[in-house]
């Protein structure tokens, strides 16, 4: 595999399906995978809606790997950028393609003035923090998740 032949892209209403896979994959491997119950249509609905912004990994044609993010409000810090999520397939980690995600967020975020870009990890989750953690970013364990589901 060569990554650097891999192109890192905003998402496009085509790539919804391969980005739907990647979701469940990653609920999968968060111990999770019963939990999804997004739809093609639903992302495909919110996607051009603008809910959410989307990047992508290309292996030539095959979608191996996404970021999904969207704006979110602090009443303390104004404007900000909330990862939800960021995926690479399996055959494709610790090649660098996260961090290109990573990176091209980070450079969206900072272009449209965004206060922060923030996101969630969870504690067992010892590669994604690492992974983090070369970024020099603030791990927060302080605040706990609250949600009530409609």
């Amino acid at each position: 595999m060569n990554t650097k032949k891999i192109a890192v892209r905003e998402g496009r209403k085509e790539d919804l399906p391969a980005v739907l896979d990647l979701i469940k994959e990653l609920a999968a491997y968060e111990r999770a995978a019963e939990e999804v119950i997004n739809t093609e249509a639903k992302l495909q609905e919110d996607f051009e809606a603008g809910r959410f912004k989307l990047w992508v990994a290309v292996d030539e044609s095959d979608i191996v790997g996404m970021a999904l993010c969207y704006e979110r409000y602090s009443t303390w810090k104004g404007r900000c950028l909330y990862l939800e999520d960021i995926v690479v397939r399996e055959l494709y980690r610790r090649s660098g393609i996260g961090s290109r995600l990573f990176s091209t967020l980070i450079e969206y975020a900072k272009a449209k003035g965004y206060y922060s870009l923030n996101w969630q990890v969870l504690d067992w989750n010892e590669p994604a923090l690492n992974f983090y953690k070369k970024w020099k970013a603030e791990i927060d364990t302080t605040w706990w998740n609250g949600k009530i589901v409609l």
